[in-house]
């Protein structure tokens, strides 16, 4: 890459960067101001937005840096660190979204008891539960390559610290270490989706049997916008990590991956934001007031 391809997609990815802190800053304030979402559903979602912040800084930052350098480089401990944080936050992600899930499913399919089922002490509870799960899910991997040898020209040919490239630079082979990720990797991914989907089918039938036009407009409002955030993010996931033998030696993998850690976390937060009825309207609320506020100290 020569220095002016560096600097175009340097600017390029820090724009995306900037755009995906901004916007994910936006919903977690207008979560925090606004009482009208004081609900369970959206302090979910300032959760899912503020991991996406740090989702998104644990790697682009450092792409940043080697877009703009001669010679990029990582230390072993730098890079062991960036993986699991990396997928840290790559559980948190599966886990939120199955978490929101269960709350439209209760939400939904027994709307009466909903605010005595999903109070703020749960709420708290699962939203702790996933953080926790979400620590705890990496750590074996994690050590497990942090005790490889590693050798040969000690090139990663891939875009972040990512587990095959990390594999395929090992002296040793470690089979904890490939059967604890592949494994963790599978079930908190197959079992979060798992989860949402049949969560998304008692929905659905649910949303069917409703006399309602207007209840069944407003069910699917509150769900469309979830739905398309869980398909775009599984539809990266599934194919990188649970079929990662279809594409492993092509050039489309690198391309899947930043498509996964760069482009997504920028389109969850539009997508909330434009799908959304109630967050629109608490972003053009916001919008007014300062309108009003301007005014008058023009005046």
């Amino acid at each position: 890459m020569t220095w002016k391809q560096g600097v175009l997609v340097f600017i390029i990815f820090i724009t995306i960067y900037l755009l995906t802190v901004s916007a994910n800053i936006l919903i977690i304030t207008l979560v925090t101001v606004n009482r009208r979402l004081q609900k369970p559903i959206y302090f979910f979602l300032s959760n899912f937005s503020f991991l996406e912040i740090w989702y998104t800084s644990v790697t682009i930052p450092k792409m940043l840096a080697d877009f703009l350098s001669k010679k990029s480089s990582i230390s072993q401990k730098a890079c062991i660190l960036q993986f699991y944080f990396l997928f840290f936050f790559g559980a948190m992600e599966n886990y939120l979204l199955a978490v929101m899930s269960l709350d439209r499913f209760i939400a939904i399919c027994y709307p009466l008891h909903y605010p005595v089922v999903m109070n703020d002490r749960v709420c708290a509870r699962l939203a702790g539960g996933a953080w926790f799960m979400s620590f705890v899910s990496p750590l074996l991997p994690a050590i497990s390559l942090s005790r490889l040898s590693f050798c040969g020209p000690r090139v990663i040919d891939h875009i972040f610290c990512d587990f095959s490239p990390l594999m395929e630079l090992s002296c040793t082979t470690n089979t904890v270490s490939e059967i604890s990720f592949r494994f963790i990797a599978r079930f908190v991914i197959l079992g979060c989706f798992s989860l949402i989907m049949v969560s998304y089918i008692f929905i659905i039938s649910t949303i069917v049997k409703m006399s309602s036009t207007s209840g069944r407009q407003n069910a699917y409002t509150t769900c469309a916008s979830h739905l398309t955030v869980v398909f775009i993010y599984y539809g990266t996931v599934i194919f990188i990590y649970v079929c990662p033998s279809v594409h492993e030696s092509l050039y489309v993998n690198k391309v899947v991956f930043v498509f996964y850690v760069v482009v997504t976390p920028l389109l969850n937060p539009i997508i909330y934001s434009l799908r959304n009825q109630e967050v629109r309207a608490a972003l053009k609320r916001i919008v007014i007031k300062l309108k009003g506020l301007e005014r008058i100290t023009v005046k």
